[in-house]
């Protein structure tokens, strides 16, 4: 709960004392993470949820609203390692929600990396909220 209430996401409920109020409530910002929250799962299959459990599948389907090279990606996640950016890239488009392509004209070629499917979805219910990440 510390961790949500830092974040801006949970207050504790002024009132509370009452047996009717409950002690924390969210915050404005927190109940738009909760709507954003609810869009994504209604979009998603099962299957997908655990895909989307991960640490960096939302920031990265968030950072693809556009198509974007791997390291233009890096630069919007100034956190994100190399490893785990390539990690999440490979498991996305192994379940088509990533799509990967090869500029053949660059020198040397640079992959090309799109939200499609179901990543195409989620991408653009996540673009108006950036401020999250």
């Amino acid at each position: 709960m510390d961790h949500l209430i830092t974040m801006g996401l949970v207050e504790r409920n002024p009132g509370y004392g009452h047996p009717l109020r409950p002690e924390f409530r969210l915050t404005p910002l927190g109940i738009t993470a909760a709507e954003i929250a609810n869009k994504i799962q209604n979009v998603s299959a099962d299957q997908d949820q655990d895909l989307l459990r991960r640490s960096w599948t939302l920031p990265v389907l968030t950072s693809l609203h556009s198509s974007s090279h791997f390291n233009d990606i890096k630069r919007k996640l100034p956190r994100i390692t190399d490893r785990a950016l390539s990690q999440s890239l490979k498991s996305m488009e192994v379940r088509s929600w990533v799509r990967r392509s090869v500029d053949e004209t660059a020198r040397p070629p640079k992959s090309i990396y799109e939200a499609v499917n179901t990543g195409a979805v989620i991408s653009k219910v996540m673009a108006p909220e950036i401020r999250f990440l």
